[in-house]
């Protein structure tokens, strides 16, 4: 039966927050019906004010704090309520981690009907903080008309100015800086969404976490780089500086960068390492912004794959050849596929870069190219590795998948709801989810990685 819903815009009233969405707002309810409410956290008793309804749930403001969450601690950066980056910022790390293994757990409960399973304690950060090795500036003003580099407040492109990301590499702040004084100085205005013009648009920023070598590349409106000499002077006089480009973006769009990178000074690329590999990054490459927990991530990935030397692997969603590459040191051969072009060439040449012959790359779409490729040859497969979007899975796949029979299927999600469900599909008849492992990628964030190891039931090793 139905809820009546009695609540309407403007409402004021109390409740204690219960649980935490998707994007790090706080849950509570009020008659029965669910609100969320941005900044509340579990625990909170608070006073909030009703700013839409829907049918059967709605948002409020958080209006005052009554009495605080046992959980609530000072966040280290002041603006993290206007930012929105770092959504659990005020959440203590414990709880975060405890939040991120119940959410896990319910949503294989709730959604994938897995009553009777066991969810390992998420894998945190000693210190997590500064962990991410990349990172997107918009540049334009603040409210006083100063110019300035930040982040876009959550649901909007109103202009955060940042000065110092506590998740984000230490470095990052010197560069912007060097970039706005280059641009105060020779009156260069930043990008203007509404009238399209301006010439800055973004500054990305990466650093290799095991080597420290550093990629800047400046997004522009514009074939040219206006003062391009001033910058590179500015930016390459910086230590562990190894890249700087510009992205050529002249589209009215949301979209960061365009189809057209430059380098104007060092190498193409940076390099970096997860464990023992080397991994060649460009400014379009998908890399995992979190190097240190990857590491944790992939160990998890080779303990659940299992190889011994003489099995052959696919590597479905491959993206860079990050995972493919990993399972190669222990593998006999790793199939990889994925849907973006310049990602398989990205793979191939990590492939090069560590002497993997071991290795074969496939572009196209994982549920059109495997069922094609193992309906014409139907070669035998050990371990099959997939980490797909937050969409999850095709079910066009996960038939191809379950036809194929491998011994052990490994899946890395990082989208525990899309998990369970396709879980539930996969361990409906041949199938058992032997462990379950979360890792915390994004720390102060809402969003937690998950690892699943799935066993053939004809096929565990006695």
């Amino acid at each position: 039966m139905d809820k009546i819903n009695n609540l309407k815009k403007d409402d004021t009233l109390e409740m204690v927050i219960e649980d935490i969405g998707e994007d790090g707002e706080g849950i509570g309810k009020a008659n029965g019906i669910a609100l969320f409410v941005k900044d509340a956290l579990i625990g909170d008793h608070i006073l909030a004010k009703v700013m839409k309804m829907k049918k059967n749930y709605g948002y409020a403001r958080l209006m005052e704090i009554i009495t605080p969450s046992p959980w609530r601690v000072e966040p280290k950066c002041t603006i993290s309520r206007q930012c929105g980056g770092c959504q659990l910022q005020a959440l203590s790390y414990e709880k975060q981690l405890e939040f991120k293994r119940e959410k896990v757990l319910n949503h294989l409960k709730r959604i994938g009907g897995f009553t009777d399973i066991t969810v390992e304690p998420v894998i945190g950060m000693e210190e997590p903080y500064h962990y991410r090795n990349k990172a997107q500036y918009p540049i334009g003003y603040d409210k006083n008309g100063k110019l300035t580099a930040g982040f876009y407040a959550a649901r909007t492109h109103s202009l955060v100015p940042v000065t110092h990301c506590y998740i984000g590499a230490e470095q990052n702040d010197e560069i912007l800086n060097k970039i706005l004084l280059v641009m105060e100085e020779n009156h260069i205005n930043p990008y203007d969404e509404a009238s399209h013009r301006g010439q800055i648009r973004h500054i990305l920023i990466r650093v290799g976490n095991t080597t420290k070598e550093i990629m800047v590349c400046i997004v522009i409106n514009g074939k040219k780089l206006q003062f391009q000499e001033k910058f590179i002077q500015a930016l390459s006089a910086l230590e562990n500086m190894t890249s700087i480009s510009i992205n050529i973006n002249q589209q009215r769009t949301n979209v960061i960068l365009g189809d057209t990178t430059k380098t104007i000074w060092g190498s193409d690329k940076i390099t970096d390492y997860i464990g023992d590999v080397k991994y060649a990054i460009s400014p379009q490459s998908f890399y995992q912004v979190n190097a240190i927990q990857t590491k944790k991530l992939y160990d998890k990935v080779m303990e659940y794959a299992d190889l011994q030397g003489n099995e052959t692997v696919w590597d479905l969603y491959c993206g860079i050849g990050t995972i493919s590459l990993f399972l190669a040191q222990k593998a006999k051969k790793v199939y990889g596929v994925e849907i973006v072009p310049q990602a398989i060439a990205d793979a191939k040449e990590n492939a090069a870069l560590n002497n993997f012959e071991n290795t074969e790359f496939f572009t196209g779409k994982a549920e059109e190219v495997l069922p094609k490729l193992y309906s014409e040859n139907k070669e035998t497969v050990d371990v099959i590795i997939v980490d797909p979007p937050r969409k999850g899975c095709e079910m066009s796949l996960l038939e191809t998948m379950l036809s194929m029979q491998p011994k052990r299927i490994v899946y890395v999600s990082c989208d525990s709801a899309t998990l369970a469900r396709d879980l539930k599909y996969l361990c409906a008849t041949d199938y058992d989810i032997t462990k379950v492992q979360p890792v915390d990628q994004f720390c102060h964030t809402g969003h937690v990685e998950t690892v699943i190891l799935m066993t053939h039931c004809s096929k565990i090793d006695k």
